[in-house]
């Protein structure tokens, strides 16, 4: 029998979180299954959300056959390098971009297993960096701007006034230029160092956080929002509430026992006025919405941002900025 073939990855090998759990090791290349297809990374992006998916898998330990090791990072590109059974739309050598398993990762490795139906085309005017940002951030983004706000990407329907918050973040970055492929003012939320990235983004109006006005949220131009596109760490509805427009609503895409609460409290009283927590998982639609996104890209009506660019023998530095928190756009891991 022919010896497996191996590569380098970084595991979560035990319940230690943080940098300090990371750990390099060679392991076998895994083999896709029926529907499954085998993609050799070229780039990787981390979202706080692989961070999250790490401490599930440790909640869900003893009830999970194949515990550990565990792979961080799920949005990647990378070129097709084997196909499973039952595999029609890919081939070898096809250029791609998809959406690995939250529970089981693989993105910090030389190799990555994906669901045809989580894989979109890659065309060569998008790099794999620009690729690699787009699934978890770009999706949560669009969601939440089009199917919660209902805002539509193409500059028809009544005008929406829009608060991003933390929007030089992740979603933050993506949702502030998809807003502004609609009918949208957009006012935004960040820290000083970001206002002209925001600006350039598209931001009609920009906060520092860190200001009297931005950590009341009050627009500048006196405007309610009609939609709150929530990015960052919890906010008191106290807050928000007294900026929204009459039927104004919160987004929230960090929700916690707060925000969880408002949630349940707003819909049992009917108040036209509510916070929405927004939480999904990827599933084959999504694919649909991902390969609009990489077709904004290649149309240059999209970018996407990086904090850092590293290779992946720098895994841990970038895994902690990713923990940290405070990173502009993405963190992109070069393989």
């Amino acid at each position: 029998m022919a010896e497996k073939k191996l590569m380098q990855a970084y595991v979560y090998g035990r319940s230690v979180g943080g940098v300090v759990g990371l750990k390099h090791v060679e392991i076998p290349v895994p083999s896709p299954s029926k529907g499954e297809v085998l993609i050799k990374l070229e780039a990787t992006s981390l979202n706080p959300s692989d961070y999250k998916a790490y401490m599930l898998r440790v909640f869900l330990r003893p009830f999970l056959a194949r515990n550990f090791p565990l792979i961080p990072a799920t949005d990647v590109a990378g070129e097709v390098v084997e196909v499973g059974y039952g595999v029609k739309n890919f081939k070898l050598g096809d250029k791609v971009v998809a959406i690995l398993s939250l529970l089981v990762g693989g993105g910090l490795s030389e190799y990555g297993i994906a669901k045809e139906c989580l894989t979109v085309s890659r065309p060569s005017q998008v790099s794999p960096a620009e690729a690699a940002g787009l699934p978890m951030a770009g999706i949560t983004a669009h969601i939440a701007l089009t199917q919660v706000a209902h805002l539509e990407l193409d500059k028809t329907g009544p005008q929406k006034n829009i608060l991003i918050t933390a929007a030089s973040g992740g979603v933050g970055h993506y949702a502030v230029q998809l807003a502004k492929l609609g009918n949208a003012h957009v006012t935004v939320t960040c820290g000083a160092r970001n206002l002209n990235l925001v600006k350039n983004l598209g931001a009609d109006e920009v906060l520092d956080y860190k200001t009297s006005e931005g950590a009341i949220l009050k627009s500048p131009s006196g405007k309610k929002y009609d939609a709150v596109i929530h990015c960052g760490p919890p906010i008191a509805w106290s807050v928000f509430e007294p900026n929204l427009s009459e039927d104004g609503m919160v987004i929230d895409l960090t929700p916690g026992p707060s925000s969880m609460w408002t949630f349940f409290v707003k819909k049992i009283t009917f108040s036209k006025k509510k916070l929405l927590p927004l939480i999904w998982y990827p599933k084959g639609s999504n694919n649909q919405t991902l390969e609009y996104l990489v077709e904004l890209v290649k149309e240059g009506k999209l970018k996407t941002i990086s904090d850092s660019k590293c290779p992946i023998s720098e895994a841990g530095e970038a895994w902690g900025k990713i923990i940290d928190g405070h990173a502009t756009g993405k963190v992109i891991i070069e393989h």
